[in-house]
This record gives structure tokens, C-alpha cells and sequence, in this order.
């Protein structure tokens, strides 16, 4: 066994900032997020792109805040994302007929579209993002994110 994993697990010796998960994470995620800039198109942000991917997804309005569920978004994040996509055309909201508090969301003609343009590239960000790793590495990589979130 390498030094290196005898001290992950044993957390004993110096403290090295290179080793540690959160600054790995950190560095994947930035690296993700120039990939992610350069590739999506339509001037789109992240989150913007995720509430429209995950609207597409459902495929029926659904309320802001099961949105923000959906999508990992804290309430004032999801509401500012939501409001910039209205002002831009690509959602509509509307009063829920069954509870005038709630407030749903849906993607207008021009969302889908906008989505159906992006779409490509998204997968290309995916790609990008993983083609470091072979394909049974990105299955193994994928499956242990999902494990940790």
C-alpha cells in the first residue's frame, strides 16, 4: 500500500491540502464549471440550465419550490433563477388552481426550445468533464457521487 493511502486512512501525519476531498472537489468542480461555460451556449448559468433541464424532465409545471427540491436549490436561489428565466421568456408562472399560494412553473414554447438547442452540448459538458476517466471509471466515479451526496 502507498504512503499516500496509508495516511488517508489512518489520518495520521501532515495535513495535506492536495489530499483532501474538499479541495479535490473543489478543483473538479472548477474545472466543470470553465468546461460548462464554454460549451452550453444560450447564455445560460448552471442552475439556470438545471431548472430548465429538470422542468423538460417532469414534463408538466410543477411548483417553485419542488423545483428547487428537484434541482438542489435553496428557496432564494431557485426564486431568483425562476424569475430570471420569466424575464427572458423561457417560463411562465401561474397560480396553482388548487392552491392560490403556490405558485407553478413551466417551460414556454421558447424554453423548450432553448432546451432542445442546449441539450447537445450538456451532454458534451458531461463528456468533457469525464473524459479523463475510461468508461468503467466514469461508471465507478458516477455511482460514488451519487453515494456521497
Amino acid at each position: 500500500m502507498t504512503a499516500l493511502k496509508t495516511r488517508r486512512r489512518t489520518r495520521t501525519g501532515p495535513y495535506v491540502l492536495d489530499e483532501q476531498v474538499g479541495f479535490l472537489l473543489r478543483q473538479v468542480s472548477q474545472r466543470h464549471g470553465v468546461i460548462f461555460a464554454s460549451l452550453i451556449g444560450e447564455d445560460l448559468t448552471p442552475t439556470q440550465w438545471a431548472a430548465l433541464a429538470k422542468l423538460q424532465e417532469i414534463g408538466e409545471p410543477c411548483s417553485q419550490n419542488l423545483l428547487g427540491r428537484h434541482t438542489a436549490m435553496d428557496v432564494a436561489t431557485i426564486k431568483g433563477v425562476v424569475d430570471r428565466l420569466t424575464k427572458r421568456g423561457l417560463t411562465r408562472t401561474m397560480e396553482d388552481p388548487t392552491d392560490r399560494r403556490r405558485l407553478l412553473i413551466a417551460l414556454t414554447e421558447a424554453g423548450r426550445e432553448t432546451v432542445q438547442r442546449a441539450e447537445p452540448n450538456a451532454r458534451r459538458i458531461s463528456e468533457e468533464t469525464l473524459a479523463p476517466l475510461t468508461p468503467a471509471e466514469q461508471d465507478v466515479f458516477l455511482e460514488l457521487l451519487r453515494k456521497l451526496r
